[in-house]
């Protein structure tokens, strides 16, 4: 069976490493020609851990990359793994997913059966789309020539190695028997984790390999394509409730984070997605809800969750700003620094983050900022050019006269800053750390000043509700 995946970004190049190395022969196809020469280099084009190893291994031995349909023609199944950035009223821009059924059709071969497969996350009602496309540029007929499944992605970005040979469940939406029984042949390896041992001689996974194997969900395509967007928004509500509790746990005087263990203890609701942060971001979580939220509203079905969740995450990022003003009297002519861009750490992600709402809020108070990420400053620079931001090379170098620091991405490294000797750097030694990630106990030891998110002072508040 011949694979092919149009598009190398955090979908397409990570899919298709994957199913090369599950024993496929597989061809990513991108236009740019620079992610091209890259894979064929033996590198990934993006910071992904994990895949760097994987490509090189894989590289033109079952993994091809080219900027050439003309594998189409040979594929047995093609993945659409290309952008769905949202547009100004929040509907997702199908432009890619188009273009590339457009090619596709250019290249289909008539004589026999390709199974098309929207990898990307799609708005109810695109796998319509992407056959008229098809249907409309030949001859061929849907359910003879071809057929279009949905297989939504669930990989988190900095662990999507492990999230897509190590899956919870694997959605398929298709009303086509035939294409179904090639999905399931095609999954077949993955789901019986079929030379795991040797893929993954390198790797750390121990404790993957003893979990349950992943679900395996057949459904219709429209069904499908709602699965990824109505997960997405679950999770965003999800985090917005805890960080709504964390803002009230400050003011009475509770800790968020027991808070928070208590109510992962529940098996009803887990403990995932109920980590306080200064709010959601990233490439998925906003376009996502936005495009959802958009839909719902076209026909008249609001999803007020969805749209408080929205409304309260832009009010837990100005939170942010607000509380670093109240701990320094004002931001007018303070220099502020900021530690992390991305929107998590292990991804060099710096689209859509809350580093840039949160820096603007900051300028536009009269703030002076400065910045580090390790992986993730370049894209941010080249997204936000109008940010007048000092972006520093090295992590230490923020501390250099500040009158405050914000921790924004709580990525590893940041736990090995000296930061007893950063302190006499700064002009006053300010920590505001919106992960609870740093050490509060020994950086007050080193005479810092602390503050975390939701953890409340136990102090008796001024209002007690009577029983």
């Amino acid at each position: 069976m011949k694979v092919v995946c149009i598009g190398s970004g955090y979908v397409g190049s990570v899919t298709g490493t994957a199913f090369a190395a599950l024993g496929y022969e597989t061809t990513i196809i991108d236009i740019n020609q620079k992610k091209v020469d890259l894979m064929n280099s033996g590198k990934s084009p993006i910071f992904e851990p994990g895949l760097d190893e994987l490509i090189k291994e894989y590289i033109h031995k079952k993994l091809f990359a080219t900027t050439s349909y003309e594998v189409v023609k040979e594929a047995d199944v093609i993945f659409i793994g290309v952008g769905t950035p949202s547009k100004e009223d929040g509907t997702a821009d199908l432009t890619y997913i188009k273009f590339a059924a457009n090619s596709i059709a250019k290249h289909l071969n008539p004589n026999k059966f390709t199974v098309i497969v929207d990898k990307s996350t799609v708005p109810v009602g695109t796998g319509d789309v992407v056959v008229d496309i098809i249907e409309e540029d030949t001859n061929l007929q849907s359910g003879v020539h071809f057929a279009v499944v949905s297989n939504p992605e669930f990989l988190r970005e900095g662990y999507a190695v492990e999230d897509v040979f190590f899956p919870d469940r694997v959605i398929i939406g298709s009303s086509d028997e035939k294409a179904k029984s090639i999905m399931r042949s095609l999954y077949g390896n993955l789901i019986e984790r079929q030379n795991y041992d040797e893929i993954f001689k390198d790797f750390n996974f121990e404790q993957k390999f003893k979990g349950l194997k992943p679900k395996y969900f057949e459904t219709d395509i429209r069904s499908a394509e709602m699965i990824k967007y109505a997960s997405n928004s679950f999770l965003a509500v999800k985090i917005s409730y805890i960080n709504e509790i964390a803002r009230l746990s400050e003011t009475l005087g509770a800790n968020v984070l027991d808070v928070a263990k208590g109510m992962g203890m529940d098996s009803r609701i887990g403990s995932k997605f109920l980590e306080v942060s200064s709010g959601w971001s990233g490439s998925c979580f906003p376009k996502d809800t936005a495009e959802l939220l958009a839909t719902s509203q076209a026909y008249n079905c609001e999803l007020s969750t969805v749209k408080a969740a929205m409304d309260s995450n832009l009010a837990m990022h100005s939170y942010c700003v607000e509380k670093m003003e109240r701990a320094l009297g004002t931001l007018k002519d303070k220099k502020i620094s900021i530690l992390g861009l991305t929107f998590k750490p292990n991804t060099d992600d710096a689209r859509k983050t809350q580093a840039r709402y949160i820096i603007q809020k900051l300028i536009d108070s009269g703030a002076h900022i400065k910045a580090h990420d390790p992986q993730g400053a370049e894209m941010f620079k080249e997204l936000n050019p109008d940010l007048p931001v000092m972006y520093c090379l090295e992590k230490e170098d923020v501390f250099e006269e500040a009158d405050g620091l914000i921790l924004l991405t709580h990525w590893e490294e940041y736990l090995d800053i000296p930061w007893e000797i950063m302190k006499d750097k700064m002009n006053i030694p300010f920590i505001f750390d919106t992960r609870n990630f740093l050490n509060e106990n020994q950086l007050l030891d080193f005479g810092y000043t602390y503050e975390g998110l939701g953890i409340g002072k136990n102090k008796r508040p001024k209002q007690i509700l009577s029983i």
